[in-house]
């Protein structure tokens, strides 16, 4: 009788306790239907039609991307978006990474230089950026400012075609490099400290030991990371739209700016939903290209 109800038992314990599982994942499932899953069946669906938001919409096919790809800011704002992610990287992704081992080598200070290295990522991201708009100033900037002081500027930071592109880089590294550093110093947390002793009794330089030791660690994290990053860059906004609302002559006009032109300026939101689907299409199309790339990397 026995060996006959232990197995009910478990199977009705096994059962109750998905049916808890799944009670409690409703509530979560409805906010992300509601919040996420939702607004991009939305925007699929108004890819396809030309509506003001108030009049009833109508069925256009495909017309707002054929509209979308005869616009030759188009293309400017793929170059554009390019080129901002290409400078980030090359900037904003080695220094985290520099930082964190840095900070993980210090005996004193550490905790301050985290606080300090954080502090921009609590800053509010418009207040950010106003603050570092007066930075550029080129009468009375705190850049230009500082350089006078050694006979240098003053300089066009974001009126010239040159320096516009690297200036919004500068801020956007600036404030973002914070949460990347924390992530890596969790990180080195994990790094065996037996492995640093070993390649000290070996004679590693600083480097070497950063080379051999530290980022092998570090790989399946450098891959998410830099993953997400290229997602965060593509998806720039609110550095050229507060500080050079995509000017000089275009120069920072990114897909994120042109995307709120058509919704807000133009009102042809259908182009909007027709670039934004686009946007999303190719970062996942990239995205799983990325991971099945590197599928084996981290492990190695």
């Amino acid at each position: 009788m026995t060996t006959r109800t232990a197995p009910r038992t478990a199977r009705w314990r096994g059962g109750s306790q998905h049916a808890a599982a799944v009670l409690f994942l409703i509530p979560t499932a409805l906010v992300f239907g509601v919040f996420a899953w939702w607004p991009i069946l939305r925007s699929l669906l108004l890819s396809f039609q030309r509506t003001n938001l108030v009049d009833p919409a109508a069925f256009v096919g495909l017309d707002n991307f054929r509209t979308l790809l005869a616009d030759p800011l188009l293309g400017t704002a793929v170059q554009n978006t390019l080129l901002f992610t290409g400078i980030a990287l090359l900037i904003g992704f080695p220094l985290p990474v520099l930082l964190a081992v840095l900070m993980s080598e210090l005996r004193k200070g550490s905790g301050l230089m985290r606080v300090l290295v954080y502090l921009p990522v609590v800053v509010p991201p418009v207040v950010a950026v106003l603050m570092w708009k007066w930075f550029y100033d080129p009468d009375s900037g705190l850049f230009n400012q500082l350089l006078g002081q050694i006979g240098l500027g003053p300089y066009p930071w974001l009126q010239s075609t040159s320096t516009a592109m690297p200036s919004l880089v500068l801020e956007a590294t600036w404030a973002g490099a914070g949460g990347a550093v924390l992530i890596y110093l969790a990180a080195l947390a994990g790094v065996p400290t037996e492995l640093y002793e070993a390649a000290e009794l070996d004679g590693a330089s600083v480097w070497r030991r950063l080379w051999h030791v530290t980022l092998p660690h570090l790989r399946a994290i450098l891959l998410i990371m830099l993953l997400l990053q290229v997602i965060n860059n593509f998806q720039v906004f609110t550095e050229p739209f507060v500080l050079t609302d995509g000017g000089p002559e275009d120069s920072t006009v990114t897909v994120l700016l042109l995307i709120y032109r058509y919704a807000f300026v133009s009102g042809d939101y259908g182009t909007a939903a027709a670039l934004s689907v686009s946007l999303a299409v190719v970062l996942s199309a990239l995205s799983a290209l990325y991971l099945r790339l590197t599928r084996t990397w981290g492990t190695k």
